[in-house]
């Protein structure tokens, strides 16, 4: 009779001895578990505790959770200095070193040739060198909407202030049209859609260059590197790419978050997306940037943009040690595709689609959104001071609540409120409450001359884009202006910007620009939190995103005041 061979003893990957004293002692604590943890290997068990997973304790009592979940944190606080990353990074590299030395030890291959993505990556991925090389892009696309889209920001203005409204005003005088239908269509139709379409060009370059990011191969390579950044500051592993999403728009960033199986996770990556400042908020960066920070703008854009990233991870810090506090760890897992030459059809067809939305956008719930404005800066009927408009009460009643943040005038307060529909609506009610009080000075030609304008815009577009050319040359050679003229000349005023010199200091300026960088989403943003993740945490958000941007916008304004920057 065969005798039965025994069994072979359990196969196990010897780690570091740091890792495996950690294990072991782990092992000690598990042993003796009953039910389901009776049928589980202790050392697979202590692993997998190690590495974080203590929703495997679901069923423990709670006296033994809380012991054997404080022994594997004090196991990983032990070991992160030794590794200087996550324990469960560490571990995992470890079975890929095992893993790789069996492979080595019964195949032959040829040497390891590096292909271009992998030289590029030992870069771009770097620990060290990925984070700033990502900031120092987004620098990049900044400093193009900026510079490049300036002089077509001055082109579009001058057609929707000159020939348009020339031509509808006389067109309208033509018709014999009531002194409010002009009203509306100059003051209201052309000054609040016109004020928003005015910045499309830079929207434009800015859908050109992260599209080019993304179909490169690169916005892979950033997620990868941002997620060990995001980790510290409390953030999911997986929440990157929806936040990414966000710079766009915050909406389909929301439904973006289903993509993250953990519903805690999902619910603090969706309160910290509204951080992430969408492209409707750019024409207010945009405009602000040329009126104060002419040689600057680029690095104001940019500095708003991290400051939202910075601002963002604070807040997830705070909740995820408060409502969050016991969400689990997770670890961004996904391929990286070849770096290759950017489609100029998918990165122009993108551009050109996005552009379009915000045209759609602009000709539909913005020109909406003017009209009724309009109204109610002209109601009650009779009224000839905006204050005494029913806009201007309301916006007025708002005002104190935003003095100490340095822009307690009404004008201020009533396109923040607008706001609150669609972010584009800021610029399009500072255009009317300012640009429109000085409307009735304004010489209107009776009878202008078609031709004259049709060529005055011809001319400046050519104008324009000479200008942006010469733009983007300096922007390649830094350091050595190619056009003299140009570097010392200041950039053209649009009445907006003069408008708004005369109403914000530089300091109130940057303090605006802060509480617009932060504060509450448009509706369609809250009703998609609404959705996704109930009323209850869409109120939530709202309390967060009018608190937080109050507070820092105040400590900006009073700190610049202290120091004697006001």
């Amino acid at each position: 009779m065969r005798e039965n061979n025994p069994l072979p003893a359990p196969f196990a990957i010897a780690y570091s001895p740091p890792l495996e004293a950690e294990i072991a002692q782990l092992e000690e604590a598990v042993v003796g578990l009953s039910g389901p943890y009776a049928q589980m290997p202790p050392r697979w068990l202590a692993i997998q505790l190690l590495e974080g997973e203590e929703s495997l304790l679901h069923l423990v009592d709670q006296d033994d959770r809380r012991r054997i979940t404080e022994i594997a944190e004090a196991g990983r606080r032990r070991l992160y200095p030794l590794y200087q990353e996550d324990v469960d990074l560490a571990i995992t590299d470890e079975r890929y070193r095992f893993v790789h030395g069996v492979v080595e030890q019964v195949l032959t291959a040829p040497a390891q040739q590096w292909s271009v993505s992998d030289r590029i990556d030992r870069v771009v991925t770097n620990r060290w060198l990925g984070i700033p090389i990502f900031f120092g892009l987004m620098y990049v696309v900044f400093s193009l909407v900026q510079n490049v889209a300036a002089p077509y920001l001055d082109w579009v203005d001058g057609v929707f202030g000159g020939p348009l409204t020339a031509w509808v005003t006389a067109l309208l005088g033509w018709m014999r049209a009531p002194e409010w239908l002009i009203s509306l269509a100059t003051d209201g139709i052309i000054a609040g859609v016109g004020g928003v379409l005015v910045f499309l060009p830079g929207l434009f370059i800015m859908y050109l260059a992260l599209a080019t990011m993304e179909d490169s191969g690169y916005m892979a390579r950033a997620a990868f590197v941002m997620d060990r950044a995001m980790g510290k500051l409390g953030l999911h592993g997986r929440s990157f790419m929806p936040m990414v999403l966000g710079f766009g728009c915050n909406v389909p960033a929301i439904y973006a978050t289903r993509t993250i199986e953990n519903r805690g996770a999902r619910l603090l990556t969706g309160l910290l997306i509204p951080f992430m400042s969408c492209s409707a908020r750019l024409p207010v960066y945009v405009i602000f940037g040329l009126a104060f920070f002419p040689r600057h703008g680029n690095l104001a854009i940019w500095l708003l943009y991290m400051l939202g990233v910075a601002v963002a991870g604070g807040v997830g810090l705070v909740l995820s040690r408060t409502l969050f506090r016991n969400l689990p760890p997770g670890i961004l897992m996904m391929e990286m595709p070849p770096y290759r030459w950017p489609s100029v059809k998918r990165v122009f067809h993108y551009a050109w689609q996005e552009s379009g939305a915000f045209v759609r956008k602009a000709g539909t719930f913005i020109l909406a959104g003017t009209v009724v404005f309009w109204l109610l800066l002209n109601m009650p009927p009779g009224t000839t001071d905006m204050r005494q408009s029913w806009f201007g009460r309301a916006s007025s009643a708002v005002a104190p609540v935003l003095a100490p943040a340095g822009f307690g005038e009404w004008q201020a307060g009533g396109a923040l409120l607008t706001g609150m529909l669609a972010k584009e609506i800021v610029v399009s009610t500072l255009a009317q409450v300012y640009v429109g009080e000085g409307a009735e000075e304004a010489d209107e030609a009776a009878n202008p001359d078609v031709l004259a304008g049709l060529a005055d815009i011809v001319t400046g577009f050519g104008a324009a884009t000479l200008e942006a050319g010469r733009s983007l040359l300096d922007m390649l050679t830094p350091g050595v202006p190619l056009f003299e003229e140009l570097a010392q000349e200041e950039g053209a005023d649009t009445a907006l910007m003069a408008a708004l010199r005369r109403s914000f200091t530089p300091l109130s300026a940057i303090a605006f620009l802060v509480f617009v960088l932060l504060y509450v989403p448009c509706l369609a943003t809250i009703g998609a939190q609404a959705q996704e993740f109930g009323w209850r945490w869409a109120a939530l958000s709202v309390v967060i995103t009018l608190v937080v941007p109050w507070t820092l916008a105040t400590l900006v304004y009073q700190g610049g005041r202290l120091i004697g920057l006001g």
